[in-house]
C-alpha cells in the first residue's frame, strides 16, 4: 500500500501505524512534536495512545499522496470510530516528524 510514497519518513509512519508498531511510530517523531486533529491543537501522546490502544487505527486504503509525499489521504479504520475518509499531514525535518495534522476528509 505504501509503495507509491515518495517520503521515506511518511512511508515508515504509515507502515508503523498499519502494523500497530508503536515503538517504530514513536521513534519517527522529534521530541516536542506537535499535533492537531481537525484543526484543533491536541496531544500527540493522547492520539498515539488511542491509535495504538483501544482504537487500533490503520489505513485500509490510500487514495492519494500530495505535497511531496507529506500529505496522505485515504480510508482509515478505527476500532473505536469505524471507517471514514481521513488525512494525515506530516511536517518532516531531517527525517523526523515535527508535526502531525489529522482529520476527516471529503477527498
Amino acid at each position: 500500500m505504501t509503495t507509491s510514497f515518495t517520503n521515506s519518513t511518511v512511508r515508515a509512519a504509515i507502515e508503523a501505524l498499519n502494523a500497530q508498531d508503536r515503538k517504530a511510530w514513536e521513534a519517527l517523531f522529534r521530541p516536542g512534536a506537535t499535533f492537531a486533529d481537525d484543526g484543533k491543537e491536541g496531544s500527540l501522546a493522547a492520539f498515539t495512545n488511542g491509535a495504538f490502544g483501544k482504537g487500533r487505527e490503520r489505513f485500509t486504503r490510500i487514495d492519494k499522496v500530495e505535497s511531496n509525499g507529506l500529505d496522505v489521504f485515504g480510508q482509515l479504520h478505527s476500532d473505536t470510530w469505524g471507517d471514514f475518509k481521513a488525512y494525515f499531514k506530516f511536517h518532516v525535518q531531517e527525517s523526523r516528524i515535527t508535526r502531525l495534522e489529522v482529520g476527516q476528509s471529503s477527498h
